[in-house]
């Protein structure tokens, strides 16, 4: 089958996504940040009640806290990602991605059927699955773009 078909056949549960990180909307912006450095990511979901209210971003950082010069002190609500676009575990990888391309996004809250979180697709699981369908051309790379070997080794 071809990468095409696999898009549209596979579901996002061929994807390993990791539980995700969340803090609820009265969190304060400097715990909501501490909490995204020590686990490595770059966004964490806020919930409340278990119900997914937002998503909070590098990008938000950059774009509505630094700018604005808000207290790190003041709940995450306000520069929060409201009502992000989610995506369910039995949507095609190809949704995901033309989902992804039309809102630019780089993190997408996959919820159940309830509307509560599961994990959060990105776009290094996307890749990570273009890869399995490319190994030897993606492997094969060069680490430079526009690199070609010179001479062959051996012989």
């Amino acid at each position: 089958m071809g990468l095409r078909a696999s898009l549209w056949k596979d579901d996002l549960s061929r994807l390993e996504l990791k539980p995700p990180l969340s803090v609820s909307s009265h969190t304060p912006l400097r715990v909501t940040l501490e909490t995204m450095q020590k686990a490595g990511t770059g966004h964490i979901l806020v919930c409340d009640d278990g119900k997914l209210v937002g998503i909070f971003t590098e990008r938000d950082l950059v774009k509505r806290v630094l700018p604005s010069g808000v207290s790190l002190d003041e709940p995450v609500a306000g520069c929060m990602t409201t009502r992000p676009t989610t995506i369910r575990r039995s949507d095609s990888v190809g949704w995901a991605i033309r989902t992804m391309h039309d809102g630019h996004y780089r993190h997408m809250p996959v919820v159940d059927d309830d509307g509560r979180p599961i994990g959060v697709l990105s776009v290094k699981h996307i890749v990570h699955y273009l890869v399995e369908h490319f190994p030897s051309a993606v492997y094969n790379l060069p680490p430079e773009p526009g690199q070609v070997g010179g001479t062959r080794e051996g012989a």
